[in-house]
C-alpha cells in the first residue's frame, strides 16, 4: 500500500499485488492524511501480508483491523511512537513494488501533472494507465 502526490492537490492511494500489479486505487486532496486512503482501501483487501510504510503506522485504524483479520502487517513503527513494534524488515523491503508502480504511473504526463480538473476523469486516466501497466 502507499500513495503518491499527482498534481498540486490530490493524492493517490494505491494497492498492488506481490507482482507489482495494480489491484485498487482511491483519491483524497493533497492535505488529507494517508490514513484517509487506508480506510477505503484496506477493508476489502484479500492479500495475507499487508505491506506500509510509516504514514499508516496506526493501531486503531490499520494495524488492529488488519491483524483481526488474520493478515501480517509489515509497516515499521514511527520514532516518536511510545512502544516501537517490531516488523519484519527483510520482508519490508518488497515494499520496493509499490515505488516502482508509481514511478511508472508518472511517465503518464495527464497523470504526473494532472491534467484533469474533475477527481473522475482522473481517476479514469489513473486505472487506464494502470490497465497498460498490467499489460506491459
Amino acid at each position: 500500500m502507499g500513495r503518491s502526490k499527482g498534481g498540486l492537490s490530490t493524492k493517490i492511494h494505491a494497492v498492488v499485488d506481490a507482482l507489482g500489479n495494480p489491484v485498487s486505487f482511491h483519491l483524497t486532496s493533497g492535505q488529507a492524511c494517508d490514513l484517509d486512503g487506508a480506510d477505503k482501501l484496506l477493508p476489502d483487501l484479500a492479500a495475507d501480508t499487508v505491506l506500509a510504510d510509516k504514514g499508516y503506522d496506526a493501531d486503531e485504524r490499520v494495524i488492529e483491523p488488519l491483524r483481526a483479520q488474520g493478515k501480517t502487517v509489515v509497516i515499521p513503527p514511527r520514532r516518536n511512537r511510545k512502544h516501537l513494534r517490531e516488523y519484519d524488515k527483510e520482508l519490508y523491503k518488497a515494499r520496493h513494488l509499490i515505488e516502482n508502480f508509481f514511478a511508472k504511473l508518472k511517465q503518464y504526463r495527464a497523470i504526473a501533472t494532472r491534467y484533469d480538473k474533475r477527481a473522475a476523469n482522473f481517476l479514469g486516466a489513473i486505472y487506464l494507465a494502470a490497465s497498460v501497466i498490467w499489460l506491459n
